[in-house]
């Protein structure tokens, strides 16, 4: 029998940690278990931490989701961290999700805390991910926190859902447009004009002279055109890396008419949902707005999250923090005093970004139901100026030829 350090938490989430004596790590946190503690730590005495492998494993959105809803429902139903990742494995997953899982069991195994195992496969679990996770052993809440957590993601993979499904026929109509146009460019156009040659047609009109100058320009320099659309896409992904250009072009963003709004509603949800998570898991108001800044993918709602710290702990209100930076929605800012005046901000927090989701749904929804007619029309429009260069011409020969 071996001397084990443990850090666990007690029935009322105070920290406590000691000695403990069992033959094997899982018997020693099985121990503290019926001791009413909630093992967050466990090793051998006089050893170093356990170090944590690198697991190099991948999950999807999807799949990712899945298994946070298995474990959270297993937990719930009284299993141990160890048992629920091991049922979880067995579960019908795939090979490579059941490999990932049984990496992460196997350092659980050996008294390395959850949160620290999935730090091991990266790849996996984001680092949002893991906050939440750590957040919740810290409060011994670890099942309630993966319910919320698994309740999320599936909201997420929804909106993404429905968006990608919403944009796959737009995108095909797009497509076919641009084969049919450049079809007309490539093979009609010039047999037309070899027509009119051999008809005598000397002076076309304005507008046919336009099409088929167009269309030399595709045929000629089209490995051109090519070649400088994607050395523009790789110049502007490198550019993305210049916090600078990436801040101006996010500033930039906001302020468009239509896509700006859409970008501050989901900036605004993003930042909403991930504090209520974090600070309705027991993290302090730090950590969940720590958290709630590396989820923002704009930067100046990252820049705004950052003087929203600084000015929380300098003992400022939360509410008047985030009203300074003048990006949040007014709805947000509002909520978040009246939480901070009941005492409950993670339940404000959650109202609201639940509205403010709602809301980028039907507005995207809504444009997306609107960019199918548009792209109709734009390509009815290209088409109907082709055929209406072709019929001047043919028009033009026959007045000539009854007058």
């Amino acid at each position: 029998m071996a001397a084990y350090d443990y850090k666990a938490l007690t029935a009322d989430g105070q920290r406590t940690s000691g000695v403990i004596s069992a033959d094997t790590p899982r018997a020693a946190r099985r121990e503290l278990r019926a001791r009413q503690l909630t093992p967050v730590e466990v090793q051998e005495a006089g050893q170093a931490k356990p170090g944590v492998r690198r697991l190099r494993a991948r999950l999807s959105h999807k799949e990712r989701t899945l298994f946070t809803r298995q474990l959270a429902v297993l937990l719930q139903s009284g299993m141990t961290v160890e048992e629920a990742l091991t049922a979880a494995a067995a579960d019908g997953n795939p090979k490579s999700v059941k490999s990932l899982v049984l990496g992460v069991r196997a350092q659980v195994l050996e008294g390395v805390s959850l949160a620290d195992a999935l730090r091991s496969a990266p790849a996996a679990f984001p680092p949002l991910y893991r906050s939440v996770v750590a957040a919740g052993e810290a409060a011994g809440r670890l099942p309630a926190v993966l319910e919320q957590l698994a309740t999320n993601l599936e909201r997420t993979y929804r909106m993404t859902a429905t968006a990608r499904a919403a944009l796959v026929y737009p995108a095909v109509l797009g497509v076919m447009a641009l084969l049919m146009v450049s079809a007309l460019m490539v093979f009609v156009v010039p047999k037309l004009v070899e027509q009119f040659a051999m008809l005598g047609t000397t002076e076309l009109p304005l507008l046919t002279r336009l099409v088929i100058g167009a269309s030399d320009l595709v045929r000629n320099s089209g490995w051109l055109i090519a070649l400088s659309v994607a050395g523009a896409v790789f110049l502007f992904t490198q550019a993305l890396r210049n916090p600078a250009f990436r801040k101006s072009l996010d500033r930039f963003l906001l302020e468009l008419p239509l896509i700006g709004p859409l970008i501050r509603t989901l900036s605004a949800s993003q930042f909403a949902r991930v504090h209520a998570t974090l600070a309705g898991s027991g993290a302090t108001v730090i950590e969940a707005l720590s958290a709630a800044r590396g989820a923002m993918g704009n930067t100046v709602f990252r820049d705004a999250a950052t003087s929203i710290i600084e000015k929380v702990q300098q003992g400022g209100a939360l509410s008047a923090a985030m009203k300074t930076t003048r990006v949040f929605p007014p709805l947000l800012t509002h909520m978040v005093q009246s939480g901070e005046a009941a005492r409950d901000v993670p339940a404000m927090m959650n109202r609201a970004a639940d509205f403010l989701e709602s809301e980028f749904e039907a507005t995207t929804r809504t444009m997306l139901s609107l960019l199918e007619p548009l792209i109709i029309v734009v390509l009815g429009g290209i088409v109907g100026t082709i055929v209406l260069s072709i019929m001047l011409p043919i028009m033009q020969l026959n007045t000539l030829a009854l007058g």
